[in-house]
């Protein structure tokens, strides 16, 4: 008899079982219950000498960073080996392009490697909440909220996203723009561009304005080039706007050089507001007004999370790190 076998029989899953097993704590008594009673019934013992083995076999910390140049993720990614390697924890990185379920890779490599811990920067909720289940490794979610998933082994970090696209939009509107466009990120439910639109679509409509998706919002993967294409577009169909909102500081970047591209200045044709505060923003001409996320703050609180999780078995995590407005060159007043 093994453990599939007690799965089987106790009507829970492999994962569950061996969470069981392990003494782990993110099962719920009544399962936890259900199991011990049928490793009683059957005689079953687990083989201490085993699991001592997979212990030991265990391989660094695990970060899955979502997309190639992400320079917000960059940011957060100094800081948390950093943390982690005063605790004498080291971690493997791996970068996934935008096509990547990066569920499906973690599964992956839970399954090959065997990783003490895993963290997320970045990600879909709708993948966690497809296939998360079948990883059974302490893991964080950062720059996201997993708190909605229920996954006992999952916690997050993040900033309130709608919140701060309020502030940004709002920051606007009390300079007296009222033509104000919005770049980057997608309307699916759940991603981080979803929830900052959402937040700017509310600030305009406390001032009375409907946001007109078709004519004032341009979708874009958060990367320079799709931020300076989605601006000519914008542009192209909206040459009114005072204003463009780039719903991440990468977008701001390339809308940036479209706005020059169109023989525009910023802030005195149209004013620009990022997202992200990323190294680069203050030393951009002009420097960008932006929202700050505090990356080595995110990296801190993550590195923490996970660790309690590894060592102390601790249950899932959901914390909210502050947000800033910071105003600097690139908005000016009508």
């Amino acid at each position: 008899m093994d453990i599939r076998d007690i799965a089987e029989r106790s009507g829970y899953g492999v994962g569950t079982v061996s969470r069981v097993i392990n003494g782990q704590p993110n099962v719920s008594d009544r399962a936890r219950k259900r199991i011990l009673a049928v490793m009683a019934e059957c005689g079953y013992e687990p083989n201490s000498n085993a699991r001592y083995l997979k212990m030991r076999s265990q391989t660094p910390v695990a970060v899955f960073v979502m997309g190639v140049g992400n320079r917000m993720f960059d940011d957060i990614l100094g800081p948390l080996q950093a943390a982690l390697a005063r605790e004498e924890e080291e971690i493997v990185v791996t970068y996934l392009t935008g096509e990547v379920n990066e569920v499906r890779a973690a599964i992956d490599y839970q399954h090959a490697r065997h990783p003490k811990g895993m963290v997320f920067l970045g990600g879909e909720l709708e993948s966690f909440r497809a296939s998360f289940h079948e990883i059974e490794t302490p893991s964080v979610l950062v720059t996201a909220d997993a708190g909605q998933l229920g996954f006992a082994n999952l916690s997050s970090v993040t900033i309130d996203n709608e919140a701060a696209a309020r502030s940004a939009v709002g920051h606007l509107l009390a300079r007296g723009h009222r033509r104000i466009g919005i770049v980057g990120g997608n309307r699916t439910s759940g991603q981080i561009g979803e929830l900052r639109l959402r937040g700017a679509e509310q600030a305009l409509r406390e001032h009375g304005i409907e946001l007109d998706y078709e004519r004032d919002y341009e979708p874009c993967d958060f990367v320079e080039r799709g931020g300076h294409e989605a601006t000519l577009r914008l542009l192209a169909r909206a040459g009114d706007l005072t204003a463009i909102f780039a719903l991440g500081d990468v977008v701001a970047f390339g809308a940036l050089r479209a706005i020059a591209d169109q023989g525009l200045d910023v802030p005195g044709d149209v004013s620009l507001v990022g997202f992200d505060d990323t190294a680069f923003s203050q030393y951009a001409v002009p420097r960008i007004t932006t929202i700050r996320q505090d990356a080595e703050r995110l990296a801190e609180c993550a590195a923490r999370l996970l660790l309690d999780a590894m060592r102390d078995g601790s249950p899932a995590r959901h914390e909210l790190v502050d947000f800033e407005l910071v105003e600097r060159e690139s908005v000016r007043s009508l």
